[in-house]
């Protein structure tokens, strides 16, 4: 288990450590017909490659694998559209990075897939409405029970046939025909078109929270903003800024899956960090009667450019009679406008601190950056705190 020297089973080492990596919601994302979060895989590759005796470069590859996989069925078809998780697809990928690094031939892979693929389909209710403390559990429930089906694949148990095109499959039952259109060159690799979030929250809030904080300054006192219309594309106005709970949340869940809220805390505040979201800010009156004055809506223009970008384009009416606007497309961390190694180091050294001591997360930062060199990945997750 990530960060202590207490060991378990791979499925149950990918459950806790997977909620670990997803429970800020400060992981990565993918956009696409599907919305997805790959990096949910990386501990379904850590725990099977340590137990497997696997090198870095081996749970590389497997990790490599598991995007491909991912990302590529979220071009090919949605499950949000039809009422299901993405984390669907995230069961057959993190099954497929665990039967590579156990080494199972191709007819065993057949049988994980068939395994995994017909006792995971999730609701989208995970994501809807008040959020709970399951959201980030979904996925690593999810890619808990592909290590599992790999593991039972390599002992011998069989998979049900025909998951996809059967009369009960996949296609049939939820998303109707597709076929993923796989890599076409040796420099075709979909972990190369995610994105680092920049901040703690739903990654379609990007945009907005990077806008609002380019215009803090011009605007001055926020609460002289009489009204702020968000013009948006319809994931986000699906996700995070259409149900009423979004308007009011009582959970961090919920709140950093408000855009609203997080604009408004962005605006108040200068940043969306972690105390963004404790119990005292949910209540405070300065960022509800700034809530109550934002609108977020659909437009044409915005939802061209999804899911190449995430537009969201920003209308400040002020009390002094400016109007002031910003639109952001790629925010910081899209791949069209990426994180640098720098910052990605300091965003784990602000999550770090309090945390680990300094010199522990120096040791991780120098492990993580020379990862393909380790033989033993146990060096890495097992560590003392101080």
């Amino acid at each position: 288990m990530l960060g202590t020297r207490h060991r378990t089973t791979p499925d149950l080492a990918t459950f806790t450590n997977g909620a670990m990596v997803r429970y800020l919601d400060f992981n990565d994302t993918y956009l696409s017909l599907e919305p997805a979060h790959p990096s949910d895989n990386i501990p379904a590759a850590l725990a099977v490659g340590q137990v497997a005796k696997r090198g870095a470069r081996d749970i590389i590859t497997a990790i490599a694998l598991a995007y491909e996989v991912q990302c590529r069925h979220c071009d090919a078809a949605s499950l949000r559209k039809h009422g299901w998780d993405h984390v669907c697809y995230g069961a057959l990928s993190s099954a497929l990075a665990a039967a590579k690094l156990w080494g199972l031939s191709a007819e065993q892979m057949v049988h994980t897939l068939g395994i995994a693929g017909v006792c995971n389909f999730a609701t989208r209710q995970t994501r809807t409405g008040q959020l709970s403390m399951w959201k980030a559990c979904a996925f690593s429930n999810a890619a808990r029970n592909g290590v599992f089906a790999a593991s039972l694949a390599r002992e011998g148990m069989t998979g049900p046939n025909e998951i996809y095109e059967g009369p009960k499959g996949l296609f049939r039952m939820i998303t109707g025909p597709f076929k993923p259109a796989w890599a076409g060159s040796p420099d075709d690799w979909m972990i190369l078109r995610t994105y680092i979030k920049f901040w703690p929250a739903e990654y379609h809030s990007q945009s907005a929270i990077d806008a609002a904080l380019q215009l803090r300054s011009e605007i001055g006192d926020p609460m002289k903003i009489e009204s702020l219309l968000i013009e948006s594309f319809e994931a986000a106005v699906s996700i995070i800024g259409s149900e009423p709970e979004k308007w009011r949340p009582t959970s961090r869940e919920t709140a950093d899956h408000s855009m609203g809220y997080c604009v408004a805390v962005a605006l108040l505040d200068g940043d969306v960090t972690r105390a963004s979201f404790s119990d005292e800010r949910l209540r405070d009156s300065k960022v509800l009667a700034l809530l109550d004055r934002i609108r977020i809506v659909e437009t044409d223009a915005c939802n061209a450019n999804y899911p190449k970008g995430i537009p969201n384009n920003l209308i400040f009416k002020l009390s002094d009679g400016r109007t002031l606007s910003k639109r952001v497309d790629y925010p910081r961390g899209h791949a069209g406008n990426p994180m640098t190694d720098d910052e990605v180091v300091a965003k784990f050294n602000r999550l770090a601190d309090g945390v680990v001591s300094r010199s522990v997360a120096q040791r991780i930062v120098e492990q993580c950056m020379g990862f393909e060199k380790l033989t033993d990945v146990a060096q890495l997750l097992e560590f003392d705190v101080a």
